[in-house]
């Protein structure tokens, strides 16, 4: 939706998915530990009896479906980190032995953090997958190598959550496996005394570009803060390698953490959260809700059906091309890539929208006030139709339609990154727009007044009883100085030609109004109230047009001193806080 691009330029805080996002969202199991710690980087080196039960684990409880035929074997459906699971022991789906039927399953949700099935045959268990802390706790034997149950003793358990936060800290996901011999009903009733299978250790690396696209969103003086599945030390170390996190008072909560908070105190922690851990769907749209409640303007990244309220809600909804239908009919844009990059260019593009739009605005403006007080002041001395209704006309299709299609294809440049997020209320003609409209108006406005009133000027032109030299000369000259300070507006400063090659269309949109300007003053005739002019009259006409430019350039050196002595040493993000 255009209204989310043109928005995406003002954001001051994006909530931003990782995986697949600031991730590759190619995830891989690059370790297994069992409960003897034993690690293991593959599933054909696990002991045959442990590897029974790994895969016993993993193949019969997911939300994929396995097709096996004797051709091949076909994995459809799942998440990436079902996917990563299956990947880890695809190699043994044909080659098992152990026969059992699925039963009873609970699917992962984002509340309790597990999935549970129930399967009968060899194996008489209910099968447990999901977040270590939601499931090590509650373990109180573990399956050793030939694949018997044995106690479970405090070193064993403190040598296991010491492996998790050291595969957190290497920014490695941690998922554990269990079984117990209870149906699924008794053991949600009494969730404890669980057999511990192994846990695995999955690897989703920062893309490459992610980290400098969050560099590039951050200079640009928006706010990142990641929401992610993961449990908290993995967060910190994707967002430290992302760049997210680079300071000791960044802050990093958990749902639960989150939770606990009010409003108002998140409010006050909102300026420097970084990252929201083990987060809930319900999180992200509390999140949008209290930072608009201060004013910002939010950009949420979602996938899911349950992202769908946060993406609506949002200023800008960013949906991933790779979730569902349900999200993306909620965001107002689609990134077809899943990559945080796209976002920064979103960003860039509806920045490099909003200068466009500024520009035709201040043109707009400039050509208005002059021809309005033209029009009104042209009987007071002694012109009583400065211009006729069809120049008129043809004034406000340069003034419109053909200026909306020189500024429409001005380029996204990196400048505009480094520019400050536009506040929500902020007007959208800001102090220098009114600076350039004023000083151009009032300018032309005064040289169009001594244009109509100067002997001296009319004694230039050819003489005749309608006087229709000097009025085709008149009206050439109104377009030309407005043609020439297109040129003015386009740009901030004094590099009139800077970047103007990768703009063609402006090259070909003011080429076109000079010359058919000129065309006009030949065949306009009664229809135009135009004759042609010499090359005497049109140096006159052109060289009038041609003050605007250096009178302008002069305005934007006075204004850039000002603007240089008044300039405050502060970064994008802190303007962000104080506001």
């Amino acid at each position: 939706k255009l209204i989310g691009i043109e928005s995406s330029g003002s954001l001051q805080i994006l909530f931003s998915d990782k995986t697949g996002t600031i991730t590759k969202g190619q995830l891989e199991v690059v370790e297994f530990y069992n409960g003897n710690l034993n690690k293991y980087t593959n599933s054909e080196s696990l002991p045959a009896k442990l590897k029974e039960i790994v895969d016993l684990s993993i193949i019969d409880n997911t939300s994929s479906v396995i097709n096996v035929t004797e051709e091949e074997i076909e994995v459809v459906g799942g998440n990436s980190t079902e996917k990563a699971l299956m990947n880890f022991v695809y190699e043994n789906i044909s080659k098992r032995k152990t026969k059992v039927t699925v039963g009873e399953k609970l699917q992962f949700n984002s509340t309790n953090k597990y999935s549970m099935a129930t399967v009968e045959g060899d194996y008489n268990v209910t099968l447990i997958k999901g977040a270590p802390e939601k499931i090590i706790d509650k373990c109180t034997k573990y399956y050793d190598d030939n694949g018997e149950l044995k106690a479970f003793n405090k070193k064993q358990l403190k040598g296991i959550n010491n492996e998790i936060s050291a595969l957190a800290d290497k920014a490695i996901r941690v998922i554990a496996l269990a079984t117990k011999e209870d149906s699924i009903s008794a053991i949600q009733k009494d969730f404890d005394g669980l057999n511990f299978v192994g846990i695995v250790g999955i690897r989703d690396d920062v893309r490459a570009e992610a980290v400098e696209a969050i560099e590039d969103v951050q200079h640009a003086g928006i706010q990142v803060v990641m929401i992610t599945g993961d449990k908290k030390e993995t967060a910190v170390a994707i967002a430290k390698e992302s760049k997210i996190i680079q300071n000791d008072d960044d802050i990093v909560l958990t749902s639960e953490e989150l939770k606990e908070l009010s409003d108002e105190e998140l409010k006050k922690k909102l300026p420097n959260l970084r990252v929201v851990a083990r987060a809930l769907p319900t999180d992200k749209s509390r999140l949008v809700k209290v930072s608009q409640e201060l004013n910002l303007v939010i950009g949420m990244t979602g996938d899911g059906v349950n992202d769908a309220p946060a993406l609506k809600r949002a200023d800008v909804g960013f949906a991933m091309g790779s979730g569902t239908e349900v999200a993306k009919e909620a965001g107002d844009i689609v990134i077809l890539d899943d990559n945080f990059k796209s976002i920064s260019d979103a960003v860039l593009y509806g920045r490099t929208i909003y200068n466009s739009i500024q520009k035709f605005i201040t043109y707009q403006l400039t050509v208005n006030v002059a021809a309005i007080i033209i029009a009104f002041l042209g009987p007071f001395i002694g012109i009583d139709l400065p211009l006729t209704m069809v120049q008129m006309l043809w004034v406000n299709l340069v003034m419109d339609t053909l200026a909306a299609l020189a500024f429409g294809g001005e380029p996204a440049l990196r400048e505009y990154m480094k520019h400050r997020p536009k506040k929500r209320d902020e007007n959208i003609v800001d102090k220098y727009m009114w600076n350039s409209i004023l000083v151009g108006g009032i300018y032309i406005t005064i040289l169009t007044i001594v244009f109509l009133t100067s002997s001296t000027l009319k004694d230039m032109f050819r003489s005749d009883a309608n006087d229709i030299y000097y009025l085709t000369g008149f009206f050439s000259f109104f377009i030309l100085i407005n043609a020439f300070n297109i040129f003015n507006v386009r740009i901030r400063d004094a590099k009139l030609f800077k970047n103007l090659t990768q703009n063609k269309g402006f090259i070909r949109v003011v080429g076109l109004i000079f010359v058919v300007q000129f065309i006009m003053t030949i065949v306009g005739g009664e229809v135009l109230r135009t004759q042609p002019l010499v090359i005497k009259e049109w140096l006159v006409v052109i060289g009038l047009a041609f003050t605007i430019i250096p009178i302008d350039l002069v305005r934007k050196a006075i204004t850039q001193s000002q603007r240089d002595g008044s300039a405050e040493t502060q970064s994008p993000l802190l303007d962000i806080e104080m506001n």
